[in-house]
């Protein structure tokens, strides 16, 4: 079977989303693991001029970025996985509000958390701060959400959006049992999430 797509990524990074969303549409596609050597991400720029993962090599040789714009754009272009509601309902208004909030306000807290000499310019000496301040807003983050899960982000159905909160919420700095403790609702997604083939099968990936 021809390969599709074209996942690159790096262990535990946001292209463990991207390869949960092609699992379960069940599309063959190549998993690329980026090498962080100069001349190895010097080769990435070539393909993502950001150099971040995930990037995504879609079947006519484009490539796209950003987690959240490749997760909406699987979903669109493959509407027989049912990974989100159809365009121009309701439902699908939903879809993309939590999509994007979840890529703008829990991805972003979670950078900050793990490379918090990236967001100023003294370095180290503003590290600790900024990374208490990110998990703080990641910990809100996950509340709001939290607050209105029934079960799934969208309710009574799976979409890729809970694929994506499943992964942000492994991404937790703290104690999980803690965190679960305050967010039963995400506690009870993720053990439903956690169980689905495709997480599965990524994990086992992913553990190496």
């Amino acid at each position: 079977m021809t390969t599709r797509y074209k996942v690159y990524g790096w262990v535990g990074s946001g292209s463990f989303a991207v390869q949960v969303a092609l699992e379960e549409i069940g599309v063959p596609y190549e998993r690329i693991w980026v090498g962080r050597e100069p001349d190895a991400l010097a080769q990435y720029r070539q393909l993502n001029p950001t150099g971040r993962v995930p990037a995504l090599g879609l079947p006519d040789g484009t490539v796209m970025f950003e987690s959240a714009a490749i997760l909406i754009h699987l979903a669109l272009a493959h509407p027989e996985a049912r990974l989100a509601p159809p365009p121009g309902t309701s439902a699908h208004a939903r879809f993309l509000q939590w999509m994007v909030y979840l890529s703008a306000n829990g991805y972003e807290s979670v950078l900050r958390i793990f490379y918090s000499e990236r967001f100023s310019t003294r370095g180290a000496a503003d590290a600790e701060a900024i990374r208490e301040k990110g998990t703080a807003d990641f910990l809100a983050n996950l509340a709001l959400v939290d607050a209105s899960l029934a079960p799934y982000v969208l309710g009574a159905d799976y979409s890729i959006a809970d694929a994506y909160l499943y992964m942000l919420a492994s991404w937790n700095p703290g104690d999980k049992a803690q965190l679960y403790a305050r967010l039963p609702r995400l506690e009870a997604l993720c053990s439903r999430v956690a169980a689905r083939p495709a997480i599965v099968k990524v994990e086992a990936d992913h553990a190496g």
